[in-house]
């Protein structure tokens, strides 16, 4: 999907070996015993009626606010589709199996999914190359509107996304949406979680993944206290594009992330997002030494890149690049599992991710000695 949610040229591929079980360990933590709701591709079996045991404090019709306005679903749906990052996913964790996902094209693995995906998919019988699979579809030129109205969605979920209102409306023909509620990009996967609870009908077992998912990430980041209290930034810097050097902002669910686990957002980065409405905000390379913070992030193409931007001489001259406390991140499935976090993404990604801001942060406390 063209978005500018990643900054920066796509990086390279590495293959992360995970368990198959950790995609979906906040699951099992929540205790939900959901039964799943296989929705299947339009040609395969006929969509499956919900378990009537599930709970749900919902009762349809639902009226969900957004950006655009409102939505009313009429009934539980039983045919969801969804568009953008993070929709499917949270589905997925509340054992909705779509009739159609967009294939991860930025960051997603040889079949266009990624790790926490397919161990979840799994998990509910639902892998690619089954027949209960959801029907994937690109998004690389934009929401592909054909495909998913070969598919006869009940309802379209895009509570995380950038749709514009016109996309909005061509999709409204198809059948309600679910839209971000105010910011593009912007929603936090806990707000994900809930809109697509409720819209779903699972609005109780939402708030426990929530909690779930929660506490897997406090717990987690509780073994490495060295992060807690360390000032971010979580920015974009590339010596290759000087012009497109910025850091996100609050509305973006990095910072959100970092901040949830105790680190604090650096005070330039703290200014630029008070008010803003927006999740990137650029910044120029010759003020790059202004970039002040205890850890600065990045994606980068690869790890040469990630060197180049330590030897730029200007983009070297970020202070927590100088004091080697600099996580250059090349992996794309662990960006993307930050980025349009979930509450599949999260814990898959944790093993991985803390490791490296604690070793910045071990950096940035014997810069300060």
């Amino acid at each position: 999907m063209t978005s500018p949610l990643f900054r920066g040229p796509s990086a390279t591929r590495r293959t992360l070996f995970k368990t198959a079980g950790k995609a979906s360990a906040v699951l099992a933590a929540a205790a939900l015993s959901l039964s799943a709701c296989s929705t299947g591709p339009a040609a395969g079996p006929a969509a499956s009626t919900p378990d009537a045991g599930t709970s749900s404090s919902s009762q349809f019709p639902v009226t969900i606010k957004h950006v655009f306005g409102e939505t009313t679903i009429k009934e539980r749906p039983t045919r969801v589709a969804t568009v953008s990052w993070v929709n499917d996913d949270v589905a997925i964790a509340l054992g909705v199996v779509p009739v159609g996902v967009p294939k991860n094209e930025w960051g997603g693995n040889e079949q266009g999914s990624t790790p926490w995906k397919d161990a979840a998919l799994k998990e509910l019988g639902a892998g690619f190359g089954t027949a209960k699979a959801p029907v994937q579809y690109s998004e690389a030129d934009g929401i592909n509107f054909t495909e998913i109205a070969k598919l006869t969605p009940d309802v379209i979920l895009a509570a995380y996304s950038g749709l514009s209102e016109e996309d909005y409306r061509k999709l409204s023909e198809i059948a309600p949406v679910v839209v971000h509620p105010e910011v593009a990009y912007g929603t936090s996967w806990q707000d994900s979680t809930a809109i697509i609870g409720k819209a779903l009908g699972k609005d109780a077992e939402a708030t426990k993944l929530i909690s779930a998912t929660e506490a897997t990430v406090k717990n987690e980041a509780a073994k490495y206290p060295q992060i807690a209290g360390k000032s971010f930034i979580y920015g974009y810097a590339n010596p290759a594009d000087p012009t497109a050097t910025g850091f996100y902002t609050a509305n973006d669910n990095r910072p959100r992330f970092l901040s949830a686990i105790g680190m604090t957002l650096a005070p330039v980065a703290e200014k630029a997002s008070a008010g803003s409405k927006e999740f990137f905000v650029p910044w120029s390379a010759e003020k790059a030494n202004e970039l002040e913070s205890d850890i600065f992030l990045s994606s980068v193409e690869d790890t040469a890149a990630g060197e180049a931007v330590k030897s730029d001489p200007l983009l070297g001259q970020i202070p927590a690049v100088k004091h080697g406390a600099f996580v250059a991140d090349a992996d794309k499935s662990l960006v993307l599992a930050i980025s349009a976090s979930s509450p599949l993404s999260l814990p898959w990604a944790l093993d991985t991710f803390l490791p490296q801001l604690a070793t910045a942060a071990d950096a940035a406390a014997g810069a300060t000695k």
